[in-house]
């Protein structure tokens, strides 16, 4: 009888246990959730132009971003036309830093040099 109870008591203490650690898993999963949503609506509403060559966006860029290389940034206005924000980067920041001039130059005030591709990726990663 005795045994019975323990193996009652153990059951009852796994199950509340069990009861808890799923609770608690499920608060972690909505925050992520919450916070994943507010970067892809970030993400969206940015327009991320990477203005190296085409062989050197080939080699890695930042997820979603298009290519347009800097000697092609003027043929190319109409692409930046409607976009919330604009994010131009290159290797290093330099092009885009150009890139950044010629848009200004044509009308464009909400642009920001991101400097190189990769820290583009950490930002957005954070």
């Amino acid at each position: 009888m005795q045994n019975l109870f323990k193996i009652g008591f153990i059951v009852l203490v796994m199950a509340f246990s069990s009861s808890l650690i799923y609770s608690q898993d499920k608060i972690p999963v909505t925050k992520s959730r919450t916070t994943q949503k507010t970067k892809q609506t970030t993400k969206n509403e940015t327009f991320y132009v990477d203005v190296r060559t085409p062989a050197e966006f080939a080699q890695g860029s930042v997820k979603g971003a298009i290519n347009i290389p800097l000697d092609q940034i003027e043929n190319q206005l109409a692409k930046f036309k409607g976009k919330k924000n604009i994010v131009v980067f290159c290797r290093s920041g330099n092009r885009s830093s150009q890139a950044k001039v010629i848009l200004e130059q044509n009308g464009f005030t909400n642009i920001k040099n991101g400097g190189s591709w990769e820290d583009v990726n950490a930002k957005l990663k954070k």
